[in-house]
C-alpha cells in the first residue's frame, strides 16, 4: 500500500528517481570524474616527460659542441693527431672485419678475393697510421679527398644525365664544388686538412650556440619547469550512507 506522501517525496527527487537507489550518488560521481593531476590539471604523461627532456638534451649537446670547437681551435695540431689515431683504429678494425667476412660460407668466390684484398689494404693503412701523426694525417686527408672527388663526380654525372632532377643547376654546381674540394685535399693534404680543421672548429662552435639557443627557447615554452608526476595510488572516498 502506498501513501500520497511517498509519491510527493519521489517527485521531489531529480529525474523522478527514488531516494534509495541501487548505486549511491557519490560512487557514480567518482566513476565519472576524469583523472587529473595534483592541482586539477590533466596528467602530462609520457609526452610531457619527453618534451621536458628535449631541451636538456639540446642544451647539453650544444655545450659539448662548443667545448669541442674551442679545443679544435686552441690545439689544432693535437686535435689532428687524435683524429688521425682514431682514423687508424677505424681502418684497422674495418680491415679485420673484412678479412673475417671474406672467409664466410655465404660469400661468392669472386667477392671473397675482393674482400680479402680490401681488408688487407685497410689493415696495412691502419698500421701505417700508428707510425706517427704525419702519416695518419696524410692518409686521412687522402681518404677524405678521394671520397669527395668520387662523390662530386658521381653527383655531377647524375645531375647532367637526369634532366628532370629538381634544381638541376644547383646540383651540378654542388657536385663540381665537392669534386674540386677533393682535388685540393689530394694535391695539398697537410695544408688543406689544417684549414679543414679550423673550419670544423668554427662550425662546431656555431652549431653549439644554435643548439643552446634552441634548448633555452624550448625550456621557456614549456614553462621553465619539469612536468609534475601524478600520484598513482588508491584513494578512498567516504561514501554517503543511505538515509533510512
Amino acid at each position: 500500500m502506498t501513501f500520497p506522501s511517498d509519491h510527493s517525496r519521489d517527485a521531489d527527487q531529480p529525474g523522478g528517481r527514488p531516494e534509495h537507489s541501487d548505486q549511491p550518488s557519490g560512487r557514480a560521481e567518482h566513476a565519472e570524474r576524469p583523472t587529473t593531476g595534483p592541482e586539477g590539471g590533466a596528467s602530462p604523461g609520457l609526452l610531457g616527460t619527453l618534451s621536458d627532456a628535449a631541451w636538456q638534451v639540446l642544451l647539453t649537446a650544444g655545450l659539448v659542441a662548443i667545448v669541442l670547437g674551442l679545443l679544435v681551435l686552441v690545439w689544432p695540431t693535437a686535435t689532428l693527431a687524435v683524429v688521425g689515431a682514431l682514423f687508424g683504429v677505424y681502418l684497422l678494425i674495418s680491415g679485420i672485419f673484412q678479412l673475417v667476412a671474406a672467409f664466410g660460407a655465404h660469400v661468392p668466390r669472386s667477392m671473397r678475393v675482393l674482400g680479402f684484398i680490401s681488408g688487407a689494404v685497410s689493415v696495412f693503412l691502419g698500421l701505417i697510421c700508428f707510425r706517427g701523426p704525419a702519416q695518419s694525417i696524410l692518409l686521412l686527408a687522402l681518404w677524405i679527398g678521394f671520397a669527395w672527388l668520387l662523390r662530386g663526380v658521381m653527383h655531377t654525372a647524375t645531375a647532367v644525365q637526369d634532366e628532370d632532377i629538381p634544381a638541376r643547376g644547383w646540383q651540378i654546381f654542388l657536385g663540381l664544388i665537392c669534386a674540386l674540394a677533393g682535388i685540393v685535399l689530394i694535391v695539398s693534404p697537410f695544408g688543406s686538412i689544417a684549414a679543414l680543421t679550423l673550419v670544423t672548429g668554427v662550425w662546431l662552435i656555431v652549431l653549439g650556440i644554435i643548439e643552446v639557443i634552441h634548448g633555452i627557447q624550448l625550456r621557456s615554452r614549456l614553462g621553465g619547469h619539469a612536468p609534475r608526476k601524478t600520484h598513482h595510488g588508491f584513494r578512498f572516498r567516504q561514501q554517503p550512507h543511505p538515509q533510512p
